[in-house]
């Protein structure tokens, strides 16, 4: 299973994602800039894997700082903070990992700014070890869900490229593979950057799980043809009543599978769910480029002088979504409150 992000001998690797599935090319960031650029230009993406990279880039730049004090060191380490919190303003995870490291860094305030250097670096990799072992819970939890022999549609890429490793939405599906489920998994293009295509087709042959690649606009008429019984898909951002943001294209599938009476599962681990928000409706969706939509590998494939829109995310309200599988289990959106109540 390739990585998509890790500290590699004092740089934060990078696996770029925008050159799968016909090249495998890492990248070596040696400063926060150039992890910027990453999480915003694509080379890495998914919420649980964004919130790891953005971890790491706070340590590398952590890394470059001379203090002699808390303060002068964590005023220097702030503007790094917010260059990353810049990048992607949807994906929760980003967030919550940013303010993991700063509070880390307040909790040490009266080690030595060296000492201290070690200390973020090393909650950076519990972060990544944390997601890796939800992962492995979250699939453990959405396998049980799972029928024998189902055919089974994800939208975009939550697995391993998404994450520190396994996947939310796909880790769901390796779960259900290795435990001998006999699935079929459809994965839809998903336009306009094809992350389904690219990547989660990729990812499942190179576990040889049987996928079909099918295009966005298909997935009614595989329903339809009783060639799929269940939807998986990962989350960017859950709010508190069960509203979930992810690429957009998901609310379509997730009416769809509604009309047809297949269950819709989403897989996202606990800290994607946004306790400070009531609903999808304040959850903010990202507008990327309009090129992303009018160009495909370099080529322009529509008419010049035409409005564009690009919404990166869509919501899909809580009403569609059977379950939220997490790393502490599967519940009903109205039975998140379990968590929040759990986490105080």
């Amino acid at each position: 299973m390739v990585n998509a992000v890790e500290w590699k001998e004092g740089a934060v690797r990078l696996l770029d994602q925008t050159k799968l599935p016909t090249e495998v090319v890492f990248v070596d960031c040696k400063d926060v800039e150039t992890v910027a650029k990453g999480i915003k230009d694509l080379w890495v993406r998914g919420a649980p894997a964004i919130g790891i990279t953005a971890a790491y880039g706070i340590a590398l730049a952590a890394m470059k700082i001379s203090a002699k004090s808390f303060d002068d060191f964590y005023k220097q380490l702030l503007p790094s903070c917010d260059l990353l919190a810049a990048t992607r303003p949807t994906a929760v995870n980003l967030f919550w990992a940013i303010e993991r490291i700063k509070e880390t860094a307040q909790a040490h305030r009266t080690e030595p700014p060296d000492a201290l250097k070690k200390i973020l670096l090393e909650e950076a990799h519990a972060i990544l070890r944390e997601d890796i072992a939800m992962n492995r819970a979250i699939g453990k939890f959405g396998a049980a869900l799972i029928q024998k022999g189902s055919g089974v549609l994800t939208h975009c890429n939550a697995g391993a490229l998404a994450t520190g490793g396994y996947g939310t939405a796909l880790g769901v599906i390796r779960s259900a593979w290795e435990v001998d489920k006999k699935i079929a998994v459809f994965a839809d293009e998903t336009r306009p950057v094809l992350q389904g295509a690219r990547l989660t087709a990729w990812e499942l042959a190179q576990d040889q799980i049987p996928v079909t690649l099918i295009t966005d606009n298909m997935a009614g008429f595989f329903m339809k043809q009783g060639k799929i019984q269940c939807c998986v898909v990962g989350a960017d951002r859950i709010a508190a009543n069960g509203d979930t943001a992810n690429k957009i294209g998901t609310y379509s599938v997730a009416i769809l599978a509604k009309e047809h009476g297949i269950p819709f599962y989403v897989a996202a681990p606990s800290s994607t769910i946004d306790f400070n928000i009531a609903s999808g409706d304040q959850i903010p969706i990202e507008e990327r480029n309009h090129t992303e939509v009018t160009h495909m590998g370099g080529k322009q494939i529509a008419a010049s002088g035409i409005s564009i829109a690009n919404p990166a995310f869509d919501v899909t309200p809580a009403k569609y979504i059977t379950a939220i599988i997490t790393d502490k289990g599967a519940f009903k959106p109205e039975e998140l409150i379990k968590l929040k109540i759990s986490r105080a």
